[in-house]
């Protein structure tokens, strides 16, 4: 018997079923390079299984729970969108969403976390239905090519403020807000290192750079005594004291139908940007700007907003650290359910998962950064008109803290600006109904 005759057969079969799956050689990538690619993404946003229950903790959540509870959405959302969708995308509670939920919703405004988590999930239906009737695929396929090259950039320059500061090479600073931290540390220095690493071996062709930096730092920071080594595997904790506990009727009252709108209007521009970026550098836009599959994408992470309330977690919102997979090479949904695969395993191997240390991720955020930095070569600077709003948009991401606010103040500057340059006819109908609603929110909502 030929045993590695069979062997063989049964790979090519194997390699067959995830081609017919995720469309593989269209999209000219490889089972190895998404996988990669997965936990790639996977590396570079897994710390959220531990800031999140830290952070919603706070709140009076359990902290336990909120682990398990993180790890499960994370994990089933992720492989919802790359089997739907087949997009390589990783979905979880989102970061700003969730600081929103805990210290504005519930310790500033005084609502029980029942009642915020009922808003939460009337947000995600209502997020989800947008999605279904084709509204949010309308607004991004609305978007003109330079503001979308905007917000690509600005997200980039987001993620590279969340790296420089994650890695402690930026600190905050009482008379210039931020400056140079101490870069002779052993946090910044390994960040460097592992951006430097990066750089040097994907100049090289070698996909898996930002993978094998991560893995270097933390192995240096291992022998360094920096972290340690606390074992494998562990038993999750329980979910029921979170699971189900939402009050939704409560949520409809009066005095909530702002947190309600809020979390539904932020997730929207949130995760719109997050898509285009993502989207635009895994090359799943047609030559009209149009995204493959967008708006199963949108559903998907639609659906898992409320579906994750009713598990214990706020707002589920695709994640910009997935541009990192993508630079690793990830182009199909077999990326996201990697993601998600490594999601529902960490809840054993938490342990394990938390010796990565943030620096070592840092340099990757700082990499991705990079990548979407060069969306500007496509601007036309000696068109102030595009420009203008192109570089508002991207520099107030990082500077507001927000993607939400970068697209909002970029959306109205544009009209406003082309109507001064005299070119009003240069701004479609829904650019002016998307900047109306942008200047509404502020004025009813604030920032």
């Amino acid at each position: 018997m030929n045993i590695t005759g069979l062997r063989s057969s049964a790979d090519d079969q194997e390699n067959s079923l995830l081609d017919r799956v995720f469309k593989l050689k269209q999209h000219n990538t490889t089972v190895k390079t998404e996988l990669v690619a997965g936990f790639t993404t996977f590396i570079t946003m897994c710390y959220v299984v531990f800031v999140i229950p830290s952070m919603l903790s706070d709140a009076g959540m359990d902290k336990g729970a909120l682990f398990t509870a993180t790890c499960l959405v994370a994990g089933l959302s992720s492989i919802a969108i790359g089997l739907y969708a087949n997009w390589p995308v990783g979905l979880a509670p989102g970061m700003g969403l969730n600081a929103f939920f805990a210290y504005a919703v519930v310790l500033g405004m005084g609502y029980s976390w029942e009642q915020a988590m009922g808003a939460v999930f009337w947000g995600g239906i209502g997020f989800m239905l947008l999605s279904l009737l084709k509204v949010r695929e309308w607004i991004i396929n609305s978007i003109p090519k330079g503001l979308r090259a905007g917000i690509t950039a600005g997200i980039g320059l987001f993620l590279a403020l969340i790296g420089l500061k994650n890695a402690g090479i930026v600190v905050t600073s009482p008379g210039t807000i931020i400056t140079l931290g101490d870069i002779t540390q052993f946090s910044p220095l390994m960040a460097c290192v592992s951006l430097v690493l990066i750089l040097g071996l994907a100049f090289r062709g070698i996909k898996a750079s930002v993978l094998i930096a991560i893995a270097a730092v933390s192995l240096i920071a291992l022998v360094a005594g920096e972290v340690s080594f606390t074992g494998v595997s562990s038993m999750p904790p329980s979910i029921m004291p979170v699971v189900g506990q939402l009050d939704i009727m409560g949520a409809l009252k009066p005095d909530m139908i702002g947190v309600l709108v809020a979390f539904l209007f932020v997730n929207l521009f949130d995760t719109t940007g997050t898509l285009i970026a993502v989207g635009d550098k895994a090359g799943l836009a047609d030559d009209k700007g149009n995204m493959h599959n967008l708006n199963r994408a949108m559903v998907t992470d639609g659906t898992a907003s409320w579906v994750g309330a009713l598990l214990g977690t706020p707002t589920v919102t695709s994640y910009v650290e997935s541009a990192s997979g993508v630079a690793a090479g990830g182009r199909t949904g077999l990326t996201a359910v990697t993601i998600g695969i490594l999601f529902l395993l960490c809840m054993f191997l938490s342990p394990l998962a938390g010796m990565v240390p943030a620096y070592a991720t840092a340099g990757a955020l700082i990499y991705v950064a990079i990548l979407m930095a060069g969306s500007l070569a496509q601007i036309d600077w000696s068109d102030l008109t595009e420009a203008g709003p192109v570089l508002i948009t991207a520099i107030m991401m990082p500077l507001s803290f927000s993607i939400a606010n970068g697209i909002a103040l970029g959306f109205i500057a544009y009209p406003v600006i082309k109507v001064l340059a005299g070119r009003a006819k240069d701004v479609s109908i829904s650019v002016w109904v998307l900047a109306a609603m942008f200047a509404l929110k502020f004025a009813v909502f604030g920032v």
